[in-house]
Parts: structure tokens; C-alpha cells; sequence
């Protein structure tokens, strides 16, 4: 049996979109409406899930979706698009602010969708070329003694495989359990809001500039 499941400090899907909703006001410029935005924030949704395949397979929460392989794929194709081809084939479809709400959607996915897990407690951000749980959650200090002090990336960084590692959600209180039992109809279950002072600010912050940037644009 693996170790018991992570249950810490854990980012909500609403301090995803929070983020998300900030990346999206700060970087879409004219291209920012309810339909870019939905799209922005449909993609960072997307990213958590994986929670659901973490039924069928063992390890799948914070590691199918999280990865971030995917991403530098579709970034690789994206630039290809908008700067090697004589015209875009996602302005021709979607019109001249398609290439732009794109690549945002790429960086918010990056940083919205997998960043608060990767440095919170943890991301399989690699599988599954590589099938290592990472947590960059440390910390970076200056003494007058000792100079720089980091702790972001060290030994206790990885986590374990998906063999090992497990989060349990509401979604998926029993994440070991990937069976036909009535686990999941017997435990309690426990929906993440907000799990700590500044994740309220990120979701206080996130959601009124993004109401205020949308009536600005009369959306």
C-alpha cells in the first residue's frame, strides 16, 4: 500500500480559474470578451479533470492532464502557425484574435492549470515519459550569514510515482481505490474552496478584476 493521500493546503478548481481569470485580463489585450474568456478558463478547468480518470487508474489525478508535454506540443504548432505559415489557419477559421487567445490559453493552462499544484504538493509534470511526482513548495531566503537560502528543488522535491502518490478530493475521496466497491458511496467527501488566507485574496482578486475588465468591455 502507498502512503496515505495528500490532503494539505490543496488549490480548488476556483483558485485555478481565479488565476486564470487575471492571466487572461492581463494578457489578451483587444482580443479579451466572455467568449475568449470562456475559452481561457474552460482550458484551465480542464486541466483537474484528470480527477475523474483517477477512478480507472491508479495515480491519474495531478498527472494525466498535468503534464506538461502536451502544452509544448500544441506551443511548438501554435508558433508554427502564426509565424512560419503565410496565414494562419486559426485566423482564417476563427478569425484575427484566434492565434492570440490560443497562445493564451497555453500559458494560462502552463500556469493557471498546472502551476498552483506543481508548487503547492505536487504534478506528474512530466508523465508519462517520466512517472515522478514533483513539488516545488519551498522556500527562498536571504541571511547575512549563510547568503541565499532555497528549498524549492531538492532531494525531498520528488514524490513518488503514480503507484504511489495520490490526492484524494471530493470527487475522489478513496483515490487507492480504483474498483467496483461502494468506497465512494460510504466516505465523507470534502470540496476544496479555498484552503488558506491568500487563496481567498487569488479568488477575491481574480474574480473582481475579471467582473470589472468584462464590464469595461460591455460583455
Amino acid at each position: 500500500m502507498g502512503p496515505a493521500p495528500l490532503t494539505t493546503n490543496m488549490p480548488s478548481t476556483l483558485v485555478h480559474v481565479a488565476l486564470a481569470g487575471l492571466l487572461a485580463c492581463a494578457l489578451l489585450d483587444d482580443a479579451f470578451g466572455v467568449r475568449s474568456l470562456a475559452v481561457v478558463l474552460g482550458a484551465t478547468v480542464f486541466i483537474d479533470l484528470d480527477v475523474f480518470l483517477g477512478w480507472f487508474v491508479l495515480g491519474a489525478h495531478r498527472a494525466a492532464f498535468h503534464t506538461l508535454l502536451l502544452p509544448l506540443v500544441l506551443g511548438a504548432l501554435l508558433y508554427y502557425d502564426a509565424r512560419v505559415r503565410d496565414e494562419s489557419w486559426f485566423a482564417v477559421r476563427w478569425g484575427e484574435t484566434a492565434p492570440r487567445v490560443a497562445g493564451v490559453t497555453l500559458i494560462t493552462v502552463v500556469v493557471a492549470g498546472i502551476g498552483p499544484d506543481l508548487v503547492t504538493n505536487g504534478a506528474n509534470f512530466l508523465y508519462p515519459l517520466h512517472d515522478q511526482f514533483y513539488a516545488f513548495d519551498g522556500r527562498l531566503r536571504f541571511s547575512t550569514e549563510r547568503g541565499v537560502l532555497q528549498t524549492f528543488v531538492e532531494a525531498e522535491s520528488a514524490k513518488g510515482s503514480t503507484e504511489t502518490q495520490q490526492y484524494f478530493t471530493g470527487v475522489d475521496p478513496d483515490p487507492e481505490d480504483t474498483g467496483t466497491s461502494n468506497v465512494r458511496e460510504t466516505t465523507e467527501r470534502v470540496f476544496l474552496i479555498v484552503d488558506s488566507g491568500l487563496q481567498l485574496l487569488l479568488v477575491l482578486a481574480g474574480t473582481a478584476t475579471t467582473g470589472w475588465r468584462l464590464r469595461e468591455t460591455g460583455d
